[in-house]
């Protein structure tokens, strides 16, 4: 099958190099940097089994994504609009859409702006970029897809390929669920520049990341969601399975760009404000990490 992703970052260069192993032909659309890289010697992955160079079609322009059947998604939850009105003259017709964001909305803007099917998949995955190029995994990969006409298709070839692909009846749960996690440690790895173990051992962060959660649970609530599982275990399950990861949001700072705090903690201040919820301790996270943006140089 051919295969694109659409803002090969992190997650995306894990997903597709992934699938390229497995025989798929996959074309990456990312920075200047990344595309000569992995035109000159292909894209290196670092996992704890396997290192080594995968061969991957790679190009900077939105027209990489012509003739794919399904098209993986992976650029910021900011630039989620003008990707979306980028790659809408290259789709195929029948092409599907896996969103792999942060936050809860993207599937449903980008819908907005594409006839073609868009599916809403939460990720649950540790890597990094290590430079251009070079995509390292730190832990896990399981995607959950959202319902609809092709989402067990999706799953199929994904999990065929060794990703780890459910679908959900609750996509807008499952959603929330990962919010919630990135909101409990996104902001506080950014501020500290600490890996996920390492942070909940300091002196009473737990007690923040537990008001964080639980003014993202009431925000959920009001606005009709039943997020599943026990979401507290699943915040300190992720220090366990992921302890050496740095948040995307302390990358993003680290390499002095624009994070998606306003799609995490920031919607939820926005959100408790709309439905009357208090959310003093999102709010005191978001503005923390917007004043760590707005250091230049």
């Amino acid at each position: 099958m051919k295969i694109a992703v659409m803002g090969a970052g992190a997650v995306g260069s894990y997903y597709g190099a992934i699938l390229a192993r497995a025989g798929h032909d996959v074309a990456l659309v990312g920075r200047p940097a990344h595309v000569e890289a992995v035109r000159r010697q292909g894209l290196l992955l670092e996992t704890q089994s396997f290192h080594g160079h995968v061969p991957a079609r790679a190009g900077e322009h939105p027209r990489e994504v012509a003739g794919a059947k399904l098209v993986l998604f992976c650029v910021k939850s900011t630039d989620t609009e003008d990707a979306g009105r980028q790659i809408a003259p290259y789709l195929d017709a029948d092409a599907v859409v896996l969103s792999l964001q942060n936050g809860v909305d993207n599937a449903e803007r980008l819908q907005a702006l594409l006839p073609q099917l868009v599916v809403p998949a939460v990720v649950y995955v540790a890597v990094e970029m290590a430079g251009a190029g070079h995509v390292r995994h730190h832990g896990r990969g399981e995607l959950v897809l959202g319902p609809s006409p092709r989402s067990e298709e999706a799953a199929g070839v994904l999990s065929a390929a060794g990703i780890p692909a459910t679908v959900s009846g609750n996509a807008v749960g499952e959603l929330w669920a990962k919010l919630i996690l990135n909101c409990a440690y996104n902001a506080l790895s950014a501020a500290t520049q600490l890996p996920y173990g390492r942070l909940v051992e300091g002196e009473g962060v737990l007690d923040v990341m537990r008001d964080v959660v639980d003014e993202c649970l009431a925000v959920a609530a009001a606005s009709g969601v039943t997020v599943p599982g026990d979401t507290w275990e699943a915040v300190m399950r992720i220090s366990r399975s992921m302890p050496t990861q740095l948040s995307s949001t302390a990358q993003d700072l680290a390499r002095g760009k624009p994070s998606e705090i306003d799609h995490l903690n920031g919607y939820i201040v926005r959100r408790g404000g709309e439905l009357g919820v208090p959310t003093p301790a999102n709010r005191v996270l978001h503005s923390l990490v917007k004043l760590l943006e707005s250091r230049k140089g």
